[in-house]
């Protein structure tokens, strides 16, 4: 029998209500088009066929409760399930504040979006007959109260015992916030970087590889990029809240002879009330903030270029994080120093040979 399933990926959805916005002059995200962004994305969805939709984490600008309640009304008048994880901004703290709800209290908000018989912020749950989902709590907090992606030593014994009970045709899919393979160049090691991934990957991956599980769904880069390594996939979608606000449909297909592969296609939303022209807009507005944002990463190790420099040549790269954010990007920088050139042409759209490799927002990935 021939396992055949479609369901999208929307994430880092930051719903904010207007009178939560917090606005800072600096910040990337353009959460003023959180929830009309979210609605246009399910506009489209509930005229799909859809199995399931899947939410990686960053439902809520900084976990309001009344972000948090808002999102769990509007999910359950959906046709189809939906399968949720907390993100960094919806559990930022470990006790509730004037602000945001409490790290234990985040289940209680979904309980009808996979959190149904559990008390902790992880879980699994079968979507389809041998289709199995994983869903990982990546955030935590170390001994002195700072957040961290991490996964403690009882979620990782919880999942093995998980994964050992499996049977041998089921389809393990797995859904966690942090990036678990590196999307950009020396990911887990990049002083800028390294906060989007999984701090303890490795040892995630490990497992993962033993099991034979294939399939990770990643968010909190906001961008648009799919990663592999040593047969792991790690899909991560980019933030309905940035440019390009992208989401996916994703469809899995198994012939007669038990070969399988994955569609995978990309939607951008692209106007909103009082943003006609959303994609124009959000553009820009990254790019308008981009400065103090490639001066420090031209300081830094790697590079490490002087601040005069570095004042330089960061308005030729006024556009960089822009395409990386909307993914496939091919980068050219021929009138920046040899070494500035190779090292920012690494985050381009190409595969070990150097060749262009453009899978980020649509592909078909035989498994």
């Amino acid at each position: 029998m021939s396992l055949n399933f479609r369901f999208a990926i929307a994430s880092d959805l930051h719903v904010a209500l207007p009178h939560t916005i917090w606005d800072h002059p600096s910040r990337f995200h353009l959460v003023e088009v959180s929830i009309p962004a979210f609605e246009s994305v399910l506009q489209h969805l509930t005229q799909l066929d859809l199995d399931f939709l899947l939410l990686p984490g960053d439902l809520t600008q900084h976990g309001e409760a009344e972000n948090h309640t808002w999102l769990q009304e509007c999910l359950a008048k959906l046709p189809f399930p939906t399968y949720v994880i907390p993100g960094n901004h919806d559990v930022p703290v470990l006790n509730a504040n004037e602000q945001s709800i409490a790290f234990k209290d985040f289940p209680h908000f979904y309980r009808k979006f996979g959190y149904e018989h559990r008390s902790e912020l992880y879980y699994t749950c079968e979507l389809l007959p041998k289709v199995r989902l994983i869903a990982l709590n990546s955030n935590n907090f170390d001994d002195g109260g700072k957040q961290i992606g991490r996964l403690d030593i009882q979620q990782l014994s919880w999942l093995e015992k998980v994964l050992a009970q499996k049977e041998n045709d089921e389809l393990i899919l797995v859904m966690i916030h942090h990036n678990v393979v590196e999307h950009l160049p020396n990911q887990a090691r990049h002083p800028m970087a390294n906060r989007y991934m999984l701090d303890n990957a490795p040892e995630l991956l490990e497992i993962l590889r033993r099991y034979k599980v294939q399939l990770v769904f990643t968010g909190h880069l906001h961008i648009q990029d799919i990663a592999y390594e040593d047969n792991v996939y790690d899909i991560t979608t980019g933030s309905l809240v940035s440019y390009p606000h992208p989401y996916r449909l994703l469809e899995y297909r198994q012939d007669e002879h038990g070969r399988t592969k994955l569609e995978i296609s990309s939607f951008n939303v692209e106007s909103v009330t009082n943003f006609p022209n959303l994609q124009q807009t959000s553009q820009q507005w990254m790019i308008d903030r981009s400065f103090p944002f490639i001066v420090k990463l031209l300081t830094l190790p790697p590079l490490n270029l002087t601040q005069e420099k570095a004042e330089e040549l960061a308005p030729g790269l006024r556009n960089f994080w822009a395409n990386i954010a909307a993914g496939d990007a091919l980068l050219e920088y021929p009138e920046f120093p040899q070494h500035v050139r190779q090292h920012f042409e690494k985050y381009g759209a190409i595969n070990a040979d150097g060749y262009p490799t453009f899978i980020d927002n649509h592909a078909t990935l035989l498994l």
